[in-house]
């Protein structure tokens, strides 16, 4: 029983005391640190050696400018423990005060105490760096190392660097742990990234690239192969990235699924070019099947994307040629998917495309291959404007995927349905749980479709010329673009100043672009830029404006409009986009 009461009593102990000290710091987070003193003062009693509780007093009584009562405290801890970080402690008490020589002479006894002993520069380097006293850091740690060569704290060093904008300085730093130390790598990869994401990252990435160039030519080790390479990707030069990992291949052709890997980056950032010779390097150089199947499957899909109605009959052939070389079995799935999709959506063959599909479907399939089935079924079903069928499969793979991205994919799918339907109550409340989606395109496109239908509700209750929207919408989605052309110009006619009209216009200019006339393609989008210049499709407008000009190598002209968008749109889905592209016409060595 005794046991029971002492066991008892300590846990209350503990209770009340992680509850003074949650209050202490509550009152140090809202300044008022009168009362944190208190508090602090309190729990000091208590635990005299706490570290933090005494750093916490300190600062209460800097901040209530209690200098003396500073001065004490830590002269106290200095003479009980005759660690060199309270030196450091001690003359930033003088440097609130604005004495600054005597603060340099406590600083300068702490330098001295790393000459004396090596080791205190832990304590001594880590208070420097805390009181952002960045030149006294930077001499603690180059002290240190001069005595004790053994000791590397490029890292830190490269930070402290980083702070003082010596970028030079940094970035050899922090090449010379991540060759040092490769365990790193990855830590030190992250750090640089976020400069290149920075305003000023057009030096930085000047800088960065020259010092991995230079180190390629003094050391032909393949880590500053894979470093370039990986810089290169970063700024999405997946051309130049190639180069690297072909190098990187001959010396060691282990590395052969890092090429495959740049292909898929490639091609999801639309840079078919380099994706294109990638992957004609990966059929050059590979015998598995896999990889052979995902080439081409990857080669037809951009094909596809940029066919014209007199190229299909050739596609359809080399598609069929594909499926026949390497079989139909689960192994070809996305040979065969891209069969039914191009004879549904681009030779408007539906039931070809269903045969197809179904017949997969009968095969020894894994979950998720069912899924992709499933979808690309559903797909087109929904092309036939068979919705009530399209949405079962769409259920299916949503009860079955959950919040998997193909899970979010399908419910994005089974609100896009809803809205072809004109079912638009049902849409929006979908779309509301999807702006919040893992996946952030499909956040993206929730979040628009949402915009959209909420946008053109507001005006017109009975929803008619959003109506006719969705229907021109779903004539677009049946890759019927003439038609739908015709429906949006008719929309415009019928609808002048009405909310519909910006998002109109954006449509006819994206249809006009995707059949080959980019003169009405900027037309349409200039009445966006001149008339609507509040509405919420500007920064979009502005940015196919400028890609463009830019595709014509208009460079006045695209210049400005990418200038736009990253002064006035910051929140834009094309800012990253329209900064890099804005720096490369302006001339920037990138």
């Amino acid at each position: 029983m005794k046991k029971i009461i002492a066991l008892l009593f300590i846990f209350l102990s503990l209770f009340v005391h992680g509850q003074n000290e949650q209050l202490a710091l509550n009152y140090f987070d809202r300044g008022e640190f009168e009362k944190a003193l208190v508090s602090y003062e309190e729990l000091l009693k208590a635990q005299p050696n706490n570290f933090n509780y005494f750093q916490k007093a300190v600062e209460c009584y800097q901040q209530l400018q209690q200098f003396d009562k500073a001065e004490k405290a830590i002269q106290e801890r200095l003479d009980k423990y005759k660690q060199g970080n309270f030196l450091v402690e001690l003359g930033y008490n003088y440097q609130l005060q604005k004495n600054q020589e005597k603060a340099n002479k406590y600083y300068d006894q702490a330098i001295d105490k790393i000459k004396k002993n090596p080791s205190e520069v832990y304590q001594i380097a880590y208070v420097f760096d805390r009181k952002a006293l960045v030149d006294y850091a930077l001499l603690a740690y180059q002290t240190a190392v001069s005595l004790e060569p053994k000791f590397n704290f490029n890292f830190q060093m490269a930070l402290l660097y980083g702070q003082k904008g010596e970028t030079d300085k940094m970035i050899d730093k922090f090449l010379t742990e991540a060759y040092t130390n490769p365990q790193n790598l990855i830590m030190i990869q992250n750090q640089l990234s976020r400069f290149t994401t920075e305003e000023t990252d057009v030096t930085f990435n000047d800088a960065l690239k020259k010092a991995l160039l230079i180190r390629i030519q003094k050391n032909q080790d393949i880590f500053w192969n894979e470093f370039l390479s990986w810089f290169y990707v970063q700024q999405k030069e997946y051309g130049k990235a190639f180069i690297q990992e072909k190098a990187i291949y001959k010396r060691n052709p282990e590395s052969f699924s890092n090429i495959v890997n740049l292909g898929q980056l490639a091609i999801e950032e639309n840079d078919q070019e380099a994706a294109k010779e990638i992957l004609g390097f990966v059929l050059e150089n590979t015998k598995d099947l896999d990889l052979q199947i995902q080439s081409h499957s990857y080669l037809m899909e951009m094909k596809i994307a940029k066919a014209l109605p007199k190229d299909y009959p050739a596609i359809n052939l080399e598609l069929d040629n594909l499926i026949k070389e390497f079989g139909v079995s689960p192994f070809s799935l996305s040979l065969l998917k891209i069969k039914a999709h191009f004879v549904t959506f681009n030779m408007k063959d539906a039931e070809t495309g269903k045969v197809i599909l179904k017949n997969v479907l009968e095969m020894p399939l894994n979950r998720d291959q069912v899924a992709e089935v499933k979808m690309e079924l559903a797909d087109i079903l929904l092309f036939e404007e068979k919705f009530n069928q399209a949405l079962i499969y769409y259920s299916q793979i949503e009860n079955d995927a959950n919040n998997s991205p193909i899970g979010q994919e399908a419910s994005l799918k089974t609100a896009k349905t809803s809205y072809f339907k004109a079912d638009f109550k049902w849409a929006e409340h979908q779309l509301k749980v999807l702006k919040s989606a893992s996946t952030q395109l499909i956040a993206n496109d929730a979040l628009d479709l949402f915009l959209l239908i909420s946008d053109n509700t507001v005006e017109d209750s009975t929803q008619v010329a959003l109506k006719k929207f969705a229907r021109a919408d779903f004539l677009l989605y049946q890759e019927k673009k003439q038609d739908a052309l015709t429906a949006f110009q008719a929309i415009l006619k019928e609808n002048k100043g009405d909310a519909i009209e910006p998002v109109t216009l954006l449509r006819i200019g994206k249809i006009y672009e995707e059949l080959g006339d980019t003169n009405a393609a900027l037309v349409n989008y200039k009445l966006i830029l001149d008339n609507f210049k509040e509405c919420i499709y500007i920064d979009e407008a502005l940015f196919y404006s400028a890609e463009i000009y830019n595709q014509l190598n208009d460079i006045e002209k695209a210049k400005p409009l990418y200038e736009e968008v990253i002064t006035k749109h910051e929140d834009s889905i094309h800012y990253v986009t329209s900064q890099k592209k804005y720096r490369k016409l302006r001339g920037d060595s990138i």
